[in-house]
């Protein structure tokens, strides 16, 4: 028996023959779908614009029906988790779109409004000149005194926020679909992937399977729900409930290819201005998950918005794991037959 080291191929995920991990050019043809089908589309979330003003969060309850649980599972009730002016405070059964509010006390590299004084900035002065914002004086301050800015608990380091939109990712490789015993889960003609929840036995397999921690079961029922991309509208030719109710088009819509340039060209244009933290996440192809239908273009380490660094589809490993453990079984019946021959001589 041959051993199978741990740098091997079939364990790193780089196995030709590994369908579970790598590129996928046609994950929709992948799935049985006819050369017919629709080009596979997604998500791009543009964070550089992204106002925090969870006109998403809304429409995506209100299309689906989602119940207005808070992030600590209540019902019906709009809680805040006191921490910032976040609501939902993660990805649950009946939050498919979640707004992150981070807040960062920071020398900025991006116009956003901030606090404190541009001059004390240096080398590191804003693209833009913004206004100080000063604390409330009486009349009879001195000039000196007006001219004071509001100095934040970081004693005068400028204060920004980072606000974005987080979604399932419709991975290329899904490794939800991969442990759904029933189907429930499945891709569909526009290669993103849906939970059908009339079927969904709530074994909860896909919960941990899930490298983004995404998908929730409901406490009332068991069942889990996730972002559909808006299916039911895709087949009516309308875009997902989200990306219609966004104000600036920090969501936009439309085929994958399609964004994927757009983004390219966009994070291009922000490093130009010498936004150096700009980044995209989920849009390379050789990543862990084969890419992601829905990626974005974050202003930080994508930890800073609770996104892991490198996620990696938890089934990549199956098909090397299975061959080991038939090795394993194969050499197990040798040394029985072994051992029996030799008994019985």
């Amino acid at each position: 028996m041959t051993p199978i080291s741990s740098a091997s191929a079939a364990l790193t995920g780089q196995d030709p023959e590994n369908r579970l991990f790598g590129p996928v050019p046609d994950v929709t043809g992948d799935r049985g779908y006819g050369d017919d089908h629709p080009a596979r589309v997604g998500f791009f979330t543009d964070t550089s614009v992204c106002i925090g003003c969870k006109a998403c969060e809304v429409a995506c309850k209100e299309w689906n029906l989602l119940p207005m649980d808070d992030a600590r599972g209540n019902v019906d009730v709009l809680g805040l988790t006191g921490e910032s002016y976040d609501n939902t405070g993660t990805l649950g059964a009946s939050s498919w779109r979640h707004v992150a509010f981070i807040e960062q006390s920071r020398t900025v590299d991006l116009p956003m409004p901030t606090v404190g004084s541009p001059e004390d900035l240096g080398s590191a002065r804003p693209l833009v000149d913004l206004p100080v914002v000063h604390d409330r004086v009486p009349a009879s301050a001195t000039t000196a005194e007006q001219s004071a800015p509001q100095q934040t608990p970081s004693q005068g380091r400028e204060v920004r926020w980072l606000m974005s939109s987080d979604v399932c990712k419709h991975c290329t490789h899904a490794a939800c679909l991969d442990v759904c015993p029933t189907g429930s889960l499945f891709r569909t003609e526009f290669g993103t992937v849906v939970v059908q929840e009339d079927i969904c036995n709530g074994c909860g397999y896909c919960v941990p399977a899930c490298p983004y921690g995404v998908i929730d079961q409901r406490e009332s029922d068991g069942r889990v729900f996730k972002c559909t991309l808006c299916y039911d509208r895709l087949t009516d030719g309308l875009q997902p409930a989200c990306a219609s109710a966004c104000p600036t088009e920090s969501i936009q819509f439309g085929d994958l290819d399609v964004l994927q340039a757009r983004a390219d060209q966009r994070l291009a244009a922000l490093q130009e201005q010498g936004v150096e933290g700009a980044r995209l996440y989920g849009r390379d192809e050789t990543d862990g998950v084969g890419g992601a239908g829905a990626f974005f273009l974050l202003l930080d380490e994508p930890e800073v918005y609770g996104l892991p660094p490198d996620p990696v589809v938890t089934t990549r490993d199956l098909p090397a794991m299975w061959r080991a453990v038939a090795a394993g079984a194969a050499a197990a019946v040798g040394l029985i037959a072994t051992a029996f021959l030799g008994w019985r001589r």
